[in-house]
């Protein structure tokens, strides 16, 4: 009896904890077909901010402007935190391992003002120096996002390699397989999942910062949430109900394909275990 009170209660504030966390998102997919300017007084079913939406240009610049810079900040971010992640957990104790691994992870803790402040009076510096950059935009841009991410990606992979079975490896080394084939062939299927999943959460991350990108950008670069948080200031629309909507699709699509591919991978991987095995 007690036994099914306590799943009861944990049923409950499951649901609870649900509604809470996506009941608001499912109030702004029903006002974006709002058919009034207001958007909280309902006016009737339409689509016509969907429409409007695709005919702003700021709005479609900047969301193209924000997943190139989303893209190849994940990307670099993934290649830089993959390495700090292999130096923190594969490289023995040498001098400054513990500094490294601190600054490595600093950007988790760090408040975005004052790392959106430090990357800016950076840049200022370089273009006084050296000239570069002359205008920031949206090199400036990446360079902050990839500044940041890399420290998520690099606790997401460092995580798994401290898991791994390091045997496998050796295994392979000793039937005469090189250190880089070892990598490519055996060590990164394995850490494929942990590179996938940082570089979902830094394309996440990269594409809704507000605070840094506000700090490191130029008049020629603006981003989506800056669009948007500008827009939102003068009052809100109903288009951005709309783009938030488009949002949402687009970001549980690409989390249920990744979450496909990554699950046919284990099983896979699943299989030949147990063909090995046998």
């Amino acid at each position: 009896m007690r036994a099914l009170r306590r799943a009861n209660f944990s049923t409950v504030m499951l649901i609870l904890g649900l509604v809470f966390l996506y009941l608001p998102m499912v109030v702004l997919i029903v006002y974006s077909f709002n058919a009034s300017r207001l958007v909280t007084v309902w006016a009737g079913f339409s689509t016509q901010w969907y429409g409007e939406l695709f005919r702003d240009r700021q709005i479609l610049a900047a969301v193209w402007t924000s997943l190139r810079i989303a893209f190849f900040a994940a990307s670099m971010a993934v290649c830089l935190g993959t390495v700090a992640a292999f130096v923190m957990t594969r490289y023995g104790k040498f001098r400054g391992k513990t500094a490294l691994s601190s600054m490595v992870t600093a950007p988790l803790v760090m408040p975005e003002v004052i790392v959106g402040l430090s990357l800016l009076l950076l840049f200022v510096q370089m273009a006084q120096l050296i000239g570069w950059p002359a205008d920031r935009g949206m090199a400036t841009i990446w360079i902050a996002h990839t500044t940041f991410c890399s420290a998520y990606v690099a606790v997401v992979v460092a995580a798994r390699l401290r898991e791994m079975d390091r045997s496998i490896e050796e295994a392979a080394m000793d039937l005469g397989s090189p250190p880089v084939k070892t990598f490519f062939f055996i060590t990164l299927p394995i850490i494929l999942p942990a590179l996938a999943a940082g570089w979902l959460l830094a394309f996440t991350l990269s594409l809704d910062d507000l605070v840094i990108a506000s700090f490191v950008s130029g008049p020629g670069a603006n981003t989506l949430p800056m669009v948007v948080f500008s827009s939102v200031r003068l009052g809100v629309s109903p288009k951005i109900n709309a783009l938030a909507t488009l949002i949402i699709l687009a970001v549980s699509l690409a989390t249920l394909l990744a979450w496909y591919l990554m699950r046919r991978s284990e099983t896979r991987r699943q299989q030949m275990l147990k063909q090995r095995d046998a």
